[in-house]
């Protein structure tokens, strides 16, 4: 299977912001399973907290929202970075900044690591992109949900959906935040990316990465944006 992994930079730190290393190695150990398995893989990594942090900083010093965007790119590509070295060698060496980067080290047959690509858009949109441009058979997106909701989970009554079309993911996403740094699941680029072509995308609890084997041998976990219901 050809598949790109969004792991939510939220999924990399505990409350304090400390790095969770021990969860990055389970991700390269899983990564490295699933490579030697035949699969392919792109992994697209989030801000997190520092990523947060900085964004806070610099907006409160009078930044743009382009300006915070970049602090966001930054500190993904920073995280992505740490993944590198977890993988070692099955790894393409340095983060990937563009598509036209990802193009050309797709054709080396490594593990594409990345972070955010442009102002205006969410890691989970690089993502979309990428899976578009490589024509994966599907989008996995680790958060530290356990799935898409019919609203907030955290409200009294909410309900897991186990498959959601396009339309109801925009309604439930219109409810959130767009600017840098509040992006939640997706955002309004990532979700017309995935619309246009028909990217199959799983939404999982990355909080324990066996959840990516269990995907991969074929086991519901999270919810799936299904294309058929588009």
């Amino acid at each position: 299977m050809r598949a790109v992994l969004k792991i939510g930079g939220s999924l990399l730190y505990d409350d304090a912001g400390n790095i969770l290393t021990e969860r990055i190695k389970k991700y390269a150990m899983n990564v490295k399973s699933l490579v030697r398995e035949g699969h392919q893989l792109i992994v697209v990594v989030g801000g997190g907290k520092p990523a947060r942090a900085f964004i806070s900083a610099a907006r409160e010093l009078g930044a743009s929202e382009a300006q915070c965007d970049w602090f966001g790119i930054k500190l993904a590509r920073h995280n992505a970075e740490l993944l590198i070295t977890a993988l070692g060698d099955v790894a393409y060496p340095k983060v990937a900044e563009s598509l036209d980067e990802v193009a050309t080290a797709n054709c080396l047959g490594r593990v594409i690591l990345m972070g955010g690509l442009l102002p205006g858009q969410s890691t989970n949109a690089a993502a979309a992109l990428a899976a578009e441009l490589v024509h994966a058979d599907r989008l996995l997106n680790a958060t530290n949900v356990d799935g898409v909701y019919d609203r907030d989970p955290k409200q009294p009554g909410a309900k897991k959906l186990d498959s959601v079309s396009v339309a109801q993911l925009k309604s439930i996403l219109a409810r959130s935040g767009t600017r840098a740094g509040e992006y939640e699941l997706f955002d309004p680029v990532a979700i017309g990316v995935v619309e246009r072509s028909r990217i199959e995308t799983v939404i999982f609890d990355g909080t324990d990465p066996d959840n990516l084997l269990r995907f991969f041998k074929g086991k519901k976990v999270g919810s799936t944006i299904v294309p058929a219901l588009i």
